[in-house]
């Protein structure tokens, strides 16, 4: 099960032409928060996240490549619910919340996202499974990139749901890390490889001053979207969010870097947001930390067979 499997959650992908980029919509409406951990964030209209915000819902999210560029996506969203009448009622006409965030995927003749690609990713969104993989956002992603592309692995997107207290929580991770992505049991799982194609091991390499890559700011981001069906408050939402960001430091290694722009999205579909006894915020935390930690590793390995990843200059899945 994946992320959709909360109900009222849609997931929709869309890639540019010829591939190497694209978007991924989150469609609700649903109570959000969020909890910024990078220090190379892109973003747009996250303070419709804030608990004192006049509006009290969202009605969708948008994860993008192509960094700033790839915000325009999210004019096609808005479009779209637009024409569905779905939004914040303004007395003259609805207008849709939509809060973005971007990774950065650039490279020469390959197209960002646009307004046409966000248009097409929420016509294509469903409650069917999310398609993992390089798709999406995650379609032009790597990891492991201290060394440059030419030695990083494909990064991607992994999603993961779990029941819990009658209810439902998922998690969706769009993985595209300086470091490495690291699994349960302390190995590597895509990361920087050197000449015989084995991993480097990116700590090691940072600590040994072994870079011969000057870490471009703003160039790498992991960015999850943690849901329920809970009716959990937008406090309360972004003290999940704030616990489930536990999982970076277990799955990608170094983290949080001022490097990349990593966040993590919480949202709600439960018809009235309540505070919950926070014995049961703690346990929910630990099971969103869990699947955050899950869908991170599964960005990188599902339909890959494993650790031993494709060229990362390939072609996206589609």
């Amino acid at each position: 099960m994946t992320l959709t499997a909360v109900p009222g959650v849609q997931v929709g992908h869309a890639q540019v032409q010829g591939g190497g980029s694209g978007c991924t919509a989150v469609l609700g409406p649903f109570r959000g928060a969020v909890e910024v951990r990078g220090m190379a964030t892109g973003t747009r209209e996250l303070g419709v996240l804030s608990p004192y915000h006049l509006a009290d819902r969202i009605n969708a999210l948008l994860l993008t490549g192509g960094s700033a560029f790839g915000l325009a996506a999210a004019d096609g969203v808005v479009g779209w619910l637009a024409q569905k009448g779905e939004g914040f009622e303004t007395g003259v006409s609805p207008v849709p919340l939509v809060p973005s965030a971007v990774l950065f995927d650039l490279r020469p003749d390959v197209p960002t996202p646009g307004a046409e690609e966000g248009r097409r990713a929420c016509e294509m969104a469903s409650a069917e499974p999310v398609q993992e993989g390089r798709v999406g956002a995650g379609a032009g992603a790597t990891v492991g990139k201290l060394l440059g592309s030419e030695k990083a692995c494909p990064g991607g997107i992994g999603s993961t749901s779990r029941s819990w207290g009658g209810a439902t929580l998922g998690a969706m991770a769009v993985v595209n890390a300086l470091g490495d992505v690291i699994g349960d049991d302390g190995g590597i799982l895509a990361g920087v490889r050197g000449e015989d194609g084995q991993f480097l091991g990116t700590d090691a390499l940072v600590v040994q001053g072994g870079s011969s890559h000057p870490g471009m700011p703003g160039t790498n981001t992991t960015i999850v979207v943690i849901a329920t069906d809970l009716p959990l408050s937008r406090v309360e939402l972004g003290r999940l969010a704030k616990m489930a960001s536990a999982a970076f430091p277990r799955a990608i290694s170094p983290v949080n870097t001022p490097f990349d722009g990593d966040m993590v999205f919480a949202v709600s579909t439960g018809e009235t947001g309540v505070a919950i006894p926070p014995q049961d915020l703690l346990a929910m935390g630990v099971v969103a930390r869990e699947l955050t930690e899950e869908a991170i590793r599964r960005g990188v390995t599902v339909g890959r067979g494993g650790p031993e990843a494709p060229d990362p200059m390939g072609s996206p899945n589609s």
